[in-house]
């Protein structure tokens, strides 16, 4: 299972425009079919000027996620681009799953 993971900082005064925006724009990313899932999480750091998120989807394959790249990667991402350049800052990491652990309580 490989996790395509975004991490984004986002300049406080487009906070509450930028997460309703992401609202939109996650299940446009999954409307793709190449991911099963995708998680919204804020990175708790203290910082006066940006808060940061983590976007993480679950691809399908290492094949679905390629082929993310080369037919739909672009195109989302300049959307964002177009609104957001001078006041956000993304960068993208793979993350392989290598195993999953739970606990039941009863």
């Amino acid at each position: 299972m490989i996790i395509y993971n975004v991490t984004v900082n986002v300049d406080k005064t487009i906070n509450t425009a930028w997460l309703n925006w992401m609202k939109e724009h996650i299940p446009e990313v999954l409307a793709t079919g190449k991911f099963k899932e995708a998680k919204l999480t804020k990175v708790l750091v203290a910082d006066d000027e940006t808060d940061t998120y983590s976007i993480q989807y679950r691809a399908h394959s290492r094949e679905a996620l390629d082929a993310y790249y080369a037919e739909d990667a672009e195109r989302l991402r300049a959307d964002g681009l177009k609104r957001w350049a001078d006041k956000s800052l993304a960068f993208r990491t793979e993350l392989e799953v290598i195993d999953e652990y739970s606990v039941n309580f009863n």
